[in-house]
């Protein structure tokens, strides 16, 4: 075989190759009723024929990301791996976590030279997370701060922003001299009142570790040195929390809430505690409206004397009496 027939062969073949892959991707983008070519909408996630408009697939998985980038800058900061970074965890969670369960990835039971080993790990894994006093410090008292928002019932947000109060304290130096559970707690009460969801005094040494006049000076000082703008606690926005222990209706709550509005306006809270003209009004605003709640249950979920609420109980009467007669 000469050659000029081997090189004639080898081209038929190539030519044949180079067919055979174009047929294969005309199948794959010609339309199977019109044969007009196929054309992708990543708006709709569809795959439609352009000429006769006949949907061929529909609800396309969308494999890239959510976020558009125009450059390699943005890009490289908008990407992103792994769960989000948060202030509630002394690392910001970026460090790795060794599990408590001696199971390995298919759900078996590690033997116990495995075991053993995976105890040292975490061992030493511990130690890498907290490697100075400050990073042991952080780590203690935001456990803290995540225990008694679990008590208090307070939401994500406060402990995130108790937690960035108490980095600032510490960062700052307001420490020495302190207990960081006393930081934490005061951490966590001011950052329970800048999210408009104030938890009383009380309530916050019923979950502390420290008396209240630690907290309150504790308080006092953190909020002086870090320039805290916190407002004065809304008698309102104890209402609804009081109202939904006491299982009372939404009558009952609109009936208090203007029975405090009507106490502002004559300037009746000033220097009142804010959770005595609360518990006051729910119990006033739930005799109005014919729906039984003794003043003892009341005190027991604001955690005041019933002396308390008898005595903002008649000056709220009073003040609901003087607006009517204006």
């Amino acid at each position: 075989m000469t050659d000029t027939t081997i090189r004639r062969e080898t081209s038929e073949r190539e030519r044949e190759r180079e067919e055979g892959e174009r047929e294969a991707d005309e199948g794959e983008l010609l339309c199977p009723e019109c044969g007009g070519r196929l054309e992708s909408d990543t708006e709709h996630g569809e795959t439609v024929c352009a000429d006769c408009g006949l949907v061929v697939e529909e609800d396309s998985i969308d494999r890239g990301p959510e976020w558009r980038a125009f450059d390699s800058a943005e890009r490289d900061q908008k990407s992103r791996v792994g769960a989000p970074t948060t202030n509630m965890m002394h690392d910001k969670g970026l460090s790795t976590n060794i599990g408590w369960q001696d199971k390995d990835a298919y759900g078996n039971s590690l033997s116990s030279r495995q075991r053993a080993k995976m105890q040292r790990l975490r061992t030493w894994n511990e130690r890498f997370r907290t490697r100075d006093s400050k990073e042991r410090n952080l780590k203690q008292a935001l456990g803290e701060i995540d225990r008694m928002a679990s008590a208090l019932g307070l939401p994500e947000n406060v402990r995130e922003t108790a937690s960035v109060i108490y980095r600032r304290a510490l960062n700052e130096d307001l420490l020495p001299g302190r207990s960081i559970e006393g930081v934490a707690t005061s951490a966590l009460y001011a950052a329970a009142r800048q999210a408009g969801t104030p938890r009383s005094l009380d309530e916050i040494t019923a979950v502390s570790r420290v008396d209240k006049d630690e907290i309150a000076r504790t308080y006092r000082y953190v909020v002086r040195q870090l320039n805290l703008e916190i407002k004065p606690a809304d008698p309102e926005s104890y209402v609804p929390r009081f109202a939904s222990d006491l299982d009372l209706s939404d009558e009952v709550e609109r009936r208090a809430r203007e029975l405090l509005r009507n106490a502002k306006e004559q300037g009746i809270h000033s220097g009142k505690s804010p959770v005595g003209l609360a518990a006051a009004a729910i119990y006033a605003a739930a005799l109005l409206s014919n729906e039984k709640v003794t003043q003892s249950q009341v005190s027991d979920v604001a955690n005041i004397s019933e002396v308390t609420i008898r005595n903002r109980y008649h000056e709220l009467l009073e003040a609901e009496g003087n607006a009517t007669s204006y």
